[in-house]
């Protein structure tokens, strides 16, 4: 595809992503240079229909960004007022008191939000700016000039499912810029790109990422207790994996119901996605849903390396914004503070480079910002949580994770030190001959539901005459080495079904339903032979989330 000419737009700043990190960035442009030509380019269908967060949002970015939002009536209207924290056993649940929680673990003062509609509403701050934005525009390339970032191909369509031009091929085109902001999300393909070629995590750990499934239910309107945070660990996970759930009432008789399980579990008979439906018939949870009815349906990838797995953030001409560097506090459970502040350090820094004549080199001032300013000073005291949940297990880490944290907060010093990860999630998957196949019940539907269904309510849509945006690296290697070695484990750690082995007259068969993918990454990180690269499909495709 070399020989294709593209038509080409110059820009100030090119901003990858419509996310909390991206429109954050765009709007800080704006607002420090309004002559500024910026532009945000978003794969999903429109701005939000791609995002899926918790949330609990900590509204540090927000107040930073536009500190008068309230009366700009962004959609952050349900503040917590109640917070809890359950271990979950198999029929019962034991409360852990709130008392001995480090202060940054309390939700008051927070808000339970849909992040969609909040970057709906970005969006239109953005807009109101001349911040020019284009959903629906994939971008399928980085552009190079030498060793330096120079811009993006964006908008590609109509390829027929061998890669050639179809009948309707547009080649989309390169948005240039003086500086291009990264700002993908989790396991975005062009990081990644931008992750090896530039060798970032040189001198870091690895980044460690969990799957997280979250269903909107509305329920009986007795049973709504907006501003109620209930988090929870334990079963039915166990000992098979790390992970836990988050239930947040929302406003309108709505309650986000969400599971997060750690991708660096050994057993490759998980089955994460039924981990999640099981964990709705706990008495606790079963109660509340019984009577009400699931109304949408999606999952994502989540970075959970912390303080010591954010790579490198710059290379010449590009920077990598929000959970394209991994900025989540895990035991917080919260990254959209720090990607908003993340979009914020990365336009200053931009402004101030092009103000001064600069363009197309590393934006040093921006990684400083981010290791050692406010994003620096939430990650670095909760630094050792995950290693600690990874290694010892549950009550270890609970009990050395909140000591390490306690003193942290109040002295600023971390008495473990800083723990490493070591392997990465794909590393860590074992064996199939070791490890026994785990009987899962069959979904009730009503509290419990198979994968396809539940993807239905994801709203996902993909052309199918386009080429596949999972590449398999070696076809042989899913039927040669992951069914004999591992039982194949993306039949079950796809949250959508996408991956099958099907049996056929001359053996077993690897297949790829991409129209079912909803662009949650789980299969570039956690596929033991690192043999599926996630790329874009086209601009548009995908899931379109409503309030998610």
């Amino acid at each position: 595809m070399s020989e294709i000419e593209r038509e080409s737009m110059e820009y100030d700043v090119v901003i990858v992503g419509g996310g909390p990190s991206g429109l954050s960035a765009a709007i800080r442009l704006k607002q420090i240079n309004p002559e500024l030509s910026v532009v945000l380019l978003e794969k999903g269908s429109e701005i939000g229909a791609h995002i899926l967060s918790g949330a609990v949002l900590d509204t540090a970015g927000l107040d930073k960004l536009i500190p008068d939002w309230k009366e700009k009536g962004a959609p952050v209207e349900t503040e917590v007022t109640e917070d809890n924290f359950f271990i979950l056993g198999e029929g019962g649940h034991m409360r852990v008191p709130n008392w001995p929680m480090p202060p940054l673990m309390s939700n008051h003062g927070k808000y339970i939000v849909s992040m969609g509609n909040v970057c709906r509403w970005l969006a239109e701050q953005a807009e109101a700016l001349e911040v020019e934005i284009f959903p629906g525009m994939a971008c399928s390339q980085l552009v190079f000039d030498g060793d330096r970032v120079v811009g993006v191909v964006a908008g590609e369509m109509g390829l027929n499912s061998d890669g050639t031009p179809g009948p309707g091929y547009e080649p989309g085109m390169e948005l240039r810029g003086k500086y291009v902001l990264i700002s993908e999300g989790v396991r975005g393909s062009l990081a990644k790109e931008l992750i090896a070629k530039y060798d970032l995590s040189a001198g870091h750990e690895p980044q460690k990422f969990g799957l997280g499934m979250k269903e909107i239910w509305e329920i009986d309107p007795a049973k709504a207790k907006p501003g109620t945070v209930t988090h929870t660990m334990g079963w039915p996970l166990g000992k098979n994996a790390g992970g836990g759930s988050f239930i947040y009432h929302l406003g309108g008789n709505q309650v986000l119901v969400g599971f997060v399980v750690h991708l660096n579990y050994k057993n490759p008979y998980l089955y994460p996605y039924m981990e999640f439906q099981r964990f709705k018939h706990h008495p606790v949870v079963a109660e509340l849903l019984e009577g009400g009815k699931r109304v949408a349906y999606g999952a994502r990838a989540i970075s959970e390396g912390g303080f010591q797995s954010i790579p490198k953030m710059v290379v010449p001409g590009a920077a990598l914004l929000g959970c394209s560097a991994g900025l989540v506090n895990v035991p917080r459970i919260k990254g959209n503070h720090n990607a908003m502040l993340s979009g914020i350090a990365a336009a200053d820094a931009a402004a101030a480079a092009i103000a001064a004549g600069r363009e197309g080199d590393e934006l040093s001032d921006y990684e400083t910002e981010v290791r050692t300013g406010a994003i620096g000073k939430d990650l670095r005291p909760v630094r050792n949580v995950k290693p600690l949940w990874s290694r010892l297990g549950l009550w270890p880490s609970l009990a050395l994770g909140g000591f390490d944290m306690w003193v942290a907060n109040l002295t600023g010093w971390n008495p473990l030190g800083t723990w490493k990860h070591g392997k990465t999630d794909a590393q860590a998957t074992g064996k199939a001959a070791d490890y026994t196949p785990i009987d899962y019940p069959k979904p009730d539907g009503k509290l419990s539901f198979d994968r396809l269904t539940n993807v239905s309510f994801s709203f996902t849509n993909h052309e199918e005459s386009q080429p596949c945006h999972l590449r398999l690296k070696d076809p042989s290697i899913p039927i040669a080495v992951n069914l004999p070695e591992y039982a194949e484990p993306a039949q079950r750690y796809c949250p959508a079904g996408v991956y099958e082995v099907l049996e056929g007259e001359n053996g077993p068969k690897f297949q790829i339903n991409f129209q079912n993918c909803v662009h949650c990454k789980t299969c570039d990180i956690k596929d033991p032979s690192q043999n599926i690269n996630w790329t874009t499909p086209q601009g548009g495709d995908g899931p379109n989330y409503p309030n998610m």
